[in-house]
């Protein structure tokens, strides 16, 4: 049985959605006991943070490859 604690950090509007909702959650021990917690960012369509659509849980240690991987995107995908 899982026994993760889950601290919201940050909910904002998905951009092109009439209700959708982005969330980054810090999650411990996600997955089971002694695991290393994560970030954990999810997608909801109809606006429930609680029980998204999607979700993606980076470790902390690949955070960092992540941000220069979205700001490359930014670069170079929009103008």
């Amino acid at each position: 049985m899982k026994n993760t604690t889950s601290t919201l950090i940050s909910t904002f509007d998905l951009s092109d959605t009439k209700k959708g909702k982005i969330s980054v959650s810090h999650l411990a021990e996600p997955y089971g006991k002694d695991s290393q917690p994560v970030v954990s960012i999810g997608i909801s369509l109809k606006g429930n943070v609680e029980d998204p659509d999607w979700k993606a849980h980076i470790p902390y240690d690949n955070l960092d490859e992540l941000i220069s991987a979205l700001q490359e995107a930014k670069k170079q995908f929009t103008s």
